[in-house]
C-alpha cells in the first residue's frame, strides 16, 4: 500500500467515522415535551458544547416550511448577553429529496424584531400570533429556498422561545445563536453538509453581519461561502439622539427602549435611572407585555412623547460605547456579502444603510450593495427576494461575486 493510498483510506476512514458519530448522535436526541414546557429547559442546564442539542419534537407552528420535507423544533445550548452558557430554540426545515454530494446546502436564517418576551419567537408562532403579519413574510421568503433545494436552520435566539434575557441588537451573542444553529441541526439531520450561507432581516441582518464575521473562527467546522443582510438595524447612537430631541411620538422609540433596557441587562456601567425618567421606568415592563406590534400600536409607548422619556442631562457614555461595539458597520467579512435595502424604509432608514456599505468597503469587504426601489422595511424581503436566492445559488456554485465597492448606488435620498 503506498503512502498516498493509505493517507486518503484514512481520511475515508475518520469521515466515516465522523458520519457514524452523527447518525448516532442524531438517533440518541431526546424528545421534547408538548406544548410550552418544550423551551423551558432543564434545571440546571445539563453540562455541553455550545451547539449541542437537548431535546427536539416535530414543529407544528407557522414556521413549518409547506414546502420542506420535514420541518423540526430544537432546544439547543449556545450562549447569552454575558457569555453564559444559555438554552435556546430554534428550527429547522429540510428540503424534499435525496440531499446532493457533501450534503444539502444550508442557511442560517436570521429575523427581525418581534419583541423581548419569550412568546415572540418565531417558532412559537401561530394563524393568530403576535408578530404573525411578519412571520408570514419570513416563511414565503424561505419557503423559497427549501423548494430550490436549501436546507433552513432558524435561531430564535436567547431569551426569546426561552426565558431569560433576550440580548438585543447584541451582535456577538445572537450571531453565536446562529451559528451553534447550524450545529444542532446537523446532530439532528446528519444529511446537511457544512457549507452555508447566512440571511437575516432588520435587527437579523445585524445578526447576520456579526454572524458572517465570527463563523470562520467560531464554527471552523463549517465553510462560509457569503450572507445577505436586507435592511440591518444600525446607527444605535443615533437613533437614540433622534429620539431624546423628538417633541412627537416616534416609531424608533421602543427599539431604542429594547436596547437601552438590552444592553443595562449586560453591561453594569449602564444606570437606567440616570437616563430615563421615573414615568419611562415604569412602563419599562410593559414591554414585555405582547410583542412588537402592540408596543407600536397599543399602549403607553405607542403614544409617548419620545424626548419627554429622557432625564434633563442623560449618562449615556457607556452605552454609547457598547452601542459602537455592535455597528455592523465596522466588521471584517471574509466572504462575499449581498445588502438589500428599500428606499421606502422608514424603520431602518436608506441614509443609515448607505452609510454601512460605505463603511464595509472602507473595511476592504467584498459588497454587492443593491436598494430595492420603492420598498419599505418587509419589503426589501418580498421584492429582492428572487434576487438573493439567485445570489445564494451563485455563491454555492462558486462563482465570483461582484463588488459594487467601487461606485455605490444609493437608497437614500
Amino acid at each position: 500500500m503506498t503512502r498516498a493510498f493509505r493517507i486518503i483510506a484514512a481520511a475515508a476512514c475518520i469521515a466515516l467515522f465522523q458520519t457514524v458519530l452523527t447518525a448516532a448522535d442524531a438517533a440518541s436526541v431526546a424528545a421534547g415535551p408538548a406544548g410550552d414546557a418544550f423551551y423551558t429547559p432543564p434545571a440546571p442546564l445539563p453540562k455541553g458544547p455550545r451547539g449541542s442539542v437537548i431535546w427536539t419534537r416535530p414543529l407544528d407552528g407557522t414556521m413549518a416550511l409547506p414546502s420542506a420535507r420535514t420541518n423540526t423544533l430544537v432546544l439547543y445550548r449556545s450562549v447569552g448577553g454575558k457569555g453564559e452558557s444559555v438554552a435556546v430554540s430554534g428550527t429547522v426545515s429540510i428540503p424534499q429529496g435525496d440531499p446532493p454530494r457533501g450534503g444539502w446546502p444550508v442557511i442560517t436564517w436570521t429575523h427581525g424584531t418581534t419583541g423581548l418576551a419569550p412568546v415572540c419567537a418565531p417558532s412559537r408562532d401561530t394563524d393568530t400570533g403576535p408578530e404573525h403579519a411578519y412571520i408570514a413574510v419570513i416563511r414565503t421568503l424561505l419557503d423559497s429556498f427549501v423548494k430550490r433545494g436549501y436546507a433552513i436552520v432558524a435561531s430564535d435566539y436567547a431569551g426569546l422561545g426561552t426565558p431569560g434575557d433576550h440580548p438585543f441588537l447584541q451582535g456577538v451573542p445572537t450571531g453565536r445563536n446562529a451559528l451553534d444553529m447550524l450545529r444542532a441541526a446537523r446532530v439532528i439531520a446528519p444529511a446537511i453538509g457544512k457549507r452555508y450561507a447566512v440571511m437575516g432581516h432588520s435587527q437579523g441582518g445585524q445578526v447576520d453581519l456579526f454572524a458572517a464575521a465570527q463563523g470562520p473562527r467560531y464554527a471552523s467546522e463549517f465553510r462560509l461561502v457569503g450572507n445577505v443582510a436586507f435592511a440591518p438595524g444600525s446607527h444605535i447612537a443615533g437613533r437614540l439622539n433622534t429620539v431624546m430631541a423628538s417633541p412627537k411620538t416616534e416609531l424608533a422609540l421602543p427599539y431604542v427602549l429594547y436596547t437601552l433596557g438590552s444592553y443595562a441587562k449586560t453591561n453594569s456601567s449602564i444606570d437606567l435611572t440616570r437616563i430615563l425618567t421615573p414615568q419611562a421606568l415604569s412602563h419599562m415592563p410593559d414591554l414585555f407585555e405582547g410583542c412588537m406590534t402592540r408596543a407600536l400600536s397599543q399602549g403607553y409607548w405607542s403614544t409617548a412623547i419620545a424626548k419627554d422619556q429622557f432625564v434633563a442631562k442623560p449618562d449615556v457614555r457607556a452605552f454609547l460605547k457598547m452601542a459602537s461595539r455592535n455597528e455592523p458597520g465596522t466588521l471584517r467579512i471574509f466572504a462575499p456579502t449581498l445588502i438589500m435595502q428599500g428606499t421606502g424604509d422608514v424603520t431602518v432608514l436608506p441614509g443609515d444603510t448607505d452609510d454601512v456599505a460605505k463603511q464595509l468597503c472602507f473595511r476592504g469587504n467584498r459588497l454587492d450593495y443593491r436598494p430595492v426601489a420603492d420598498a419599505d422595511h418587509d419589503g426589501s424581503m418580498e421584492k429582492g427576494g428572487a434576487a438573493a436566492l439567485a445570489w445564494i445559488d451563485a455563491r454555492f456554485k462558486g462563482e465570483w461575486a461582484a463588488n459594487n465597492c467601487r461606485s455605490l448606488p444609493k437608497a437614500g435620498k
